[in-house]
């Protein structure tokens, strides 16, 4: 699949969504949509306190929302079949898929008793399966729930992550690979969000063969970086794996936050310069490419900073300072990123825009 698979126009997601979704948006919204370069989708909390997801034009105008019973965090997205799922947000039970169209039943996905989801999941390219990444809490073991997007989300299998604190997770665009991101945080429900083992962290990026889980290659960190949780994946062209970093450890210290891997190979950690990773506070919150224009983009809502890489070779390009900076992803040109304050790109949009985008179709 060819960079293209990440571009998507407002006329692609007018053909995909049909008639019936244009027809049910006021016009105001339908306005916003026809103006658009890009569309996407992500969670909000809105000024009464409650949640839910959005799309949202590229100017960043909200074309159409729905309420969700609780927080939500990343999202999911086939184009083949035009769904997004949303997952709650790290300890929720909860998942939602949505039809794109105006038509279709949207499905409640609940997580299997004694796991909880981790926020994030991703589509095979054919879109007859969705992974998630879980928690066994009591088993204190990492895994991808398989769940049967053609017949209800019917949870039918899992697969070991070899990890703890399974956060987010890509599939490359053949198919054949799950990238996990095994943050290495111990967590339980009966403690909230309280994060249990900081002294003995274990973090790990890890490929999985997703024809049968078989383990293909897993990347620990070494000793003096054990307390740097590898949180966010991003898959570039060539199947390049891209990652980004929290760090649990003295606040002192500047490790490295972002890095690459590719499969058969060593991880490489980035080397930015020291007055970025200062401004970057120790955290990555989100991580995206831009195929086409061969960027990568990071943002930090500690330090209160977007930043811009050459995906060819991990220079900084641009570094922009976005208070509370939240999700990111490619735009039509560049980067489009959003906060917590209710900013998407250079517009006020009227909610808080939660920590992920997905860019849809």
């Amino acid at each position: 699949m060819s960079w293209r698979s990440d571009l998507i126009d407002r006329r692609s997601f007018m053909r995909a969504a049909g008639i019936t979704f244009a027809a049910a948006l006021a016009p105001r919204s339908l306005m916003a949509l026809e103006r658009s370069d890009a569309v996407y989708a992500s969670g909000f909390r809105a000024p009464d306190g409650s949640f839910g997801i959005a799309t949202v034009s590229e100017r960043g105008e909200i074309v159409d929302r729905i309420t969700l019973p609780a927080r939500a965090h990343g999202m999911a997205f086939s184009p083949v079949s035009g769904r997004i799922v949303a997952f709650a947000r790290r300890p929720g039970t909860f998942a939602l898929a949505l039809p794109m169209a105006g038509s279709g039943q949207p499905f409640m996905i609940t997580a299997p008793e004694g796991h909880h989801f981790y926020g994030h999941g991703a589509f095979s390219p054919d879109g007859r399966r969705l992974y998630a990444s879980e928690n066994d809490f009591d088993g204190n073991l990492g895994v991808i729930g398989i769940y049967d997007a053609t017949d209800r989300f019917h949870r039918i299998g899992e697969f070991d992550a070899h990890g703890i604190g399974t956060h987010d997770m890509a599939v490359t665009d053949d198919g054949t690979t799950i990238v996990i991101a095994n943050g290495g945080i111990e967590t339980h429900p009966d403690f909230g969000r309280t994060k249990l083992n900081l002294d003995r962290m274990e973090p790990s990026l890890v490929l999985l063969d997703a024809r049968n889980g078989a383990l293909i290659q897993k990347h620990a960190l070494p000793p003096s970086l054990r307390q740097l949780s590898t949180r966010h994946v991003a898959v570039g062209d060539n199947n390049r794996i891209w990652f980004a970093c929290q760090w649990e450890g003295a606040r002192n210290e500047l490790p490295p936050l972002a890095g690459w891997l590719s499969k058969g190979e060593d991880i490489a950690l980035l080397d930015l310069p020291e007055e970025t990773t200062i401004r970057l506070g120790n955290y990555v919150g989100a991580i995206a490419v831009n195929r086409r224009e061969g960027l990568v983009g990071l943002t930090s809502p500690v330090g209160g900073a977007a930043i811009t890489l050459d995906a060819k070779t991990g220079a900084l390009l641009k570094e922009e300072m976005v208070r509370d900076a939240a999700g990111v992803a490619p735009a039509a040109q560049g980067i489009a990123v959003s906060s917590y304050g209710g900013r998407f790109n250079q517009t006020r949009s009227g909610v808080a825009w939660d920590q992920h985008i997905a860019r849809i179709t």
